[in-house]
């Protein structure tokens, strides 16, 4: 089973496995930040705080769009992980054939369909006149990208299914070093604008992709297709849209709030926008690791759900949520003494106002952090074993949260409601999640229990 590339989580200690896969994935997911903050870093500096508000305007649709493509690729990936737990090596390989060509449909009907609607949705998103332009030359750029969003998200997915977290960050690594040095040349040298940070964006995720196909051909013996396993299979098909599809909606439903929210600000100017723009992208840097938490549960719930091992999935989302709990600490200390420093990296010292609002919304979500450590473990721990249709209720939580700020709060309290909108729907999602955690790990008991109990008779008899 090609052991060297491949781990099993089904045995061992949940904490040290937990831990080995969570710290390769947070530096794959740092590495990727980077290179999205070195976009905004270079714009703010270079290009003025137009262009970065410009950017920043496409955040919440840059997130709605390329969040569908990333949470259906998460799903394909769980059907793959559940088939390694069960030692199944034919249904495995079935999955991650009929998930490429599903990819591929995906990948080619949505590019088409965002790029022509791309301005519209700008404009409903009442951007503002002085950067809607630049706005639209940076995001039509990185939804031609969708292509090479779903093949690196894809195949990055199926290779930590198989255990191996260590691998994507070797790409990823080498696709930021790319994208630093594309930002700098098509900014600097060929003076292409918020273009030119788009076009480095999508090049170095093509890169990583290609890569990640390069090595999944030469090194996992498991998924060298025999027969007819690689020719498109109906019920696989199905299994797998059961499993991305609604992970895919729950990422685009939450940004539907978030979108929202967008428009809200929009409202309040360039500079609120500039704000958070900064802020969101600082805090998205902290962030990562709560990513990598969900990415590990949703990989170990998967694989454990696949060997009906229902004990140390227990043991494995407790030992989660204590990492959570530790760093979340640790995040609120570093941006509360130090925000005000890392906003430096995008505006200058004279923009005295949108560092004054970038540290504001930067603590305001920190004060939050282990809320969404729990969103996070969760969500992904109910998705891995095998119930993302939850996932769309969660979305659905944290949507109808960001939008009541948007539409009540923003009007009546401005910017300062604007801080405390992922906040309030981290805890809106919570709400739902915890409990229905529960409800799926009893149905999961009651459900295994029943089909042990029948190949007991069987055996019996």
């Amino acid at each position: 089973m090609a052991k060297k590339q491949t781990k099993d989580m089904t045995t061992g200690s949940p904490m040290k496995l937990i831990l080995s896969f969570l710290i390769p994935m947070l530096f794959g997911l740092l590495f990727q930040q980077l290179y999205n903050m070195v976009d905004t870093i270079i714009v703010g500096k270079y290009l003025g705080v137009n262009a970065l508000a410009a950017v920043g305007s496409t955040g919440s649709i840059n997130f709605m769009i390329i969040g569908f493509c990333v949470g259906v690729c998460s799903g394909f990936a769980i059907p793959v992980a559940q088939k390694f737990g069960e030692k199944n090596e034919v249904a495995l390989r079935r999955f991650v054939a009929n998930g490429g060509w599903l990819a591929l449909i995906f990948a080619v009907v949505m590019t088409a369909v965002v790029c022509v609607l791309c301005r519209n949705i700008l404009i409903w998103m009442n951007t503002p006149a002085d950067i809607i332009d630049g706005a639209y030359s940076y995001i039509f750029i990185i939804f031609l990208g969708i292509p090479a969003t779903y093949l690196y998200n894809i195949l990055s997915g199926i290779i930590r299914s198989l255990g191996d977290s260590t691998t994507p960050l070797y790409f990823l690594l080498v696709s930021s070093i790319m994208n630093i040095f594309l930002d700098f040349f098509t900014i600097l040298v060929l003076h292409m604008g918020v273009a030119g940070a788009a076009w480095a964006t999508v090049i170095s995720q093509g890169v990583s992709g290609v890569l990640c196909l390069l090595y999944m051909r030469k090194k996992f013996a498991i998924l060298k297709m025999q027969g007819d396993e690689w020719k498109p299979d109906k019920n696989a098909m199905m299994t797998l849209c059961g499993m991305g599809i609604p992970m895919g909606l729950q990422y685009s439903i939450t940004a539907i709030g978030s979108v929202i929210l967008q428009t809200a600000v929009n409202s309040l100017g360039s500079v609120a926008v500039a704000s958070v723009t900064a802020g969101g992208k600082i805090s998205m840097f902290f962030c990562c690791p709560f990513d990598a938490m969900g990415a590990t549960m949703a990989t170990y719930g998967g694989q454990n759900i696949g060997a009906r091992k229902l004990d140390r999935i227990d043991k494995g989302i407790k030992s989660c949520i204590i990492i959570g709990a530790v760093y979340s600490v640790i995040a609120l200390a570093g941006l509360y003494l130090f925000s005000d420093v890392v906003a430096l990296l995008f505006v200058d010292a004279g923009e005295v106002e949108i560092l004054a609002n970038t540290k504001q919304f930067l603590v305001a979500n920190s004060l939050f952090y282990f809320p969404l450590a729990l969103v996070n473990i969760v969500r992904f721990m109910i998705q891995g074993l095998g119930y993302s249709k939850f996932a769309i209720i969660a979305g659905v939580c944290e949507m109808a949260a960001r939008s009541f700020v948007g539409f009540c709060l923003v009007p009546v309290f401005g910017y300062a409601a604007v801080c405390f909108a992922n906040p309030i729907a981290w805890v809106a999602a919570d709400l739902f999640l915890l409990p229905a955690y529960r409800h799926v790990m009893g149905r999961l008991r009651r459900l295994l229990g029943r089909n042990n109990q029948n190949e007991d008779a069987v055996t019996a008899s």
